[in-house]
């Protein structure tokens, strides 16, 4: 025998209700995770150190940095940074903080890229302590022929540092030429920041 058209349709089983209740609270979760797993994969494959920068091939942002206070280097105080001093010659600017653990792993690579000619090496230290500066390139060598101090991360926003270390090569014209991401190793050096300093140098004008 057929309901009446106005009698209700039979309850739902109570089973179902649970079931139905995890799977909208799962819903927003699973989302999340496909998302936050796309984020990882484009943000972590391939080599990091290629990531690019909008600034390549623009004029190098504005920098006024001050000294870092009591370094010194064969006897002289090392200056600071500004931005007359990427013009010239070509630049590589390291950025760089005491407390940064992979800063120390890579230090060797800059203090060995410190004796190649062609080019200076200065650095951008990062919010970080004077004395543990001072400490940090006493202990591992400074290699930088100028270090600038940004003491709140300002200059490094502008030149769109994402964290620490990342290395510039910066023309002769002051023009960004290429950005390095992360601490550079044996392999980096030799198959990508070498290269890359060789095209700066032997740009036109």
């Amino acid at each position: 025998m057929s309901l009446p058209s106005d009698t209700p349709p039979p309850e739902e089983a109570p089973a179902a209700r649970p079931r139905r209740s995890r799977l909208l609270v799962l819903l927003p979760l699973v989302a999340f995770l496909a998302l936050a797993a796309l984020f990882y994969g484009r943000l972590f494959s391939g080599d990091p150190s290629r990531v690019p920068s909008a600034l390549i091939g623009r004029q190098a942002p504005a920098i006024d940095l001050p000294a870092l206070e009591g370094l010194t280097r064969e006897g002289q105080p090392v200056p600071g940074l500004t931005s007359a001093a990427l013009k010239g010659e070509v630049t590589v600017l390291n950025v760089f903080a005491s407390w940064c653990v992979p800063c120390r792993d890579e230090h060797p690579f800059l203090v060995e890229l410190s004796k190649m000619p062609g080019f200076r090496l200065v650095g951008l230290n990062y919010k970080d302590d004077a004395a543990n500066a001072r400490r940090f390139l006493g202990r591992f060598g400074n290699p930088y022929a100028a270090v600038g101090v940004d003491a709140n991360g300002r200059t490094a926003i502008d030149w769109g540092v994402y964290g620490v270390p990342e290395t510039f090569v910066i023309g002769k014209d002051g023009r960004i030429a290429y950005k390095y991401i992360g601490p550079i190793d044996a392999q980096g050096l030799k198959e990508r920041l070498l290269p890359q300093i060789e095209s700066a140098r032997t740009a036109g004008p």
